[in-house]
């Protein structure tokens, strides 16, 4: 028996096209892009999904809702039954993405979309009720969100933080965070290289 083997394609497809985003996604970052924002690439959102389905994860909040294309990757590695908890404040951005989510497959008691400021929303979520938080927010407030993940997540859990490898303005900011993050034994970390970087911490 002759096997044949499939042939690598150039390598600057390799790994941002490994796991091909399908129309709803791409409708997403479509929209995206249209309101001037920067959603996570493919290799994150596949990344993404990997991690909820490892821990399993029912429930998961999201920091930054955008027009959903984080989150329908978190959906799609969540549990049949898991709850995805988005937190924006743009509501504009939010009635697209519940609009896509439902396009996608995903009845209305899969989400529950919060409109406001993360850090006014965190305080009211129930603690150790959570599998992972996603971060994905203003630079200035990831240090807040990662405290509140300590409350929010079970032992176990993961929290994990968008753009740690940034070169942007605020670059310094999110690396004293993810410092902070190795240094401290309650989290277990480690960075991912893809897209603008992942921090993934296990909470002890």
């Amino acid at each position: 028996m002759t096997t044949l083997q499939r042939q690598p394609g150039p390598a600057s497809d390799f790994p941002g096209s490994f796991v091909p985003e399908d129309l709803i996604a791409q409708t997403a970052r479509g929209l995206a892009v249209e309101v001037g924002l920067q959603p996570v690439s493919p290799a994150v959102g596949a990344a993404l999904r990997m991690l909820a389905g490892a821990c399993g994860a029912r429930a998961v909040v999201e920091i930054g809702t955008g027009t959903g294309v984080s989150g329908l990757w978190l959906l799609r590695g969540m549990r049949p039954d898991g709850v995805l908890t988005t937190i924006e404040r743009e509501s504009e951005h939010q009635r697209m993405a519940r609009r896509l989510f439902v396009e996608a497959g995903f009845p209305a008691s899969r989400t529950r979309v919060i409109t406001g400021r993360a850090l006014e929303v965190l305080p009211r979520l129930a603690d150790g009720a959570y599998d992972l938080v996603f971060v994905d927010a203003e630079p200035t407030e990831y240090a807040s969100c990662v405290h509140e993940s300590l409350r929010l997540l079970r032992p176990g859990g993961l929290v994990v933080l968008h753009g740690v490898l940034t070169t942007g303005r605020d670059v310094f900011t999110v690396r004293e965070v993810a410092l902070a993050i190795r240094d401290d034994e309650r989290w277990q970390p480690a960075v991912l290289p893809i897209g603008e970087g992942l921090l993934a911490a296990v909470k002890a």
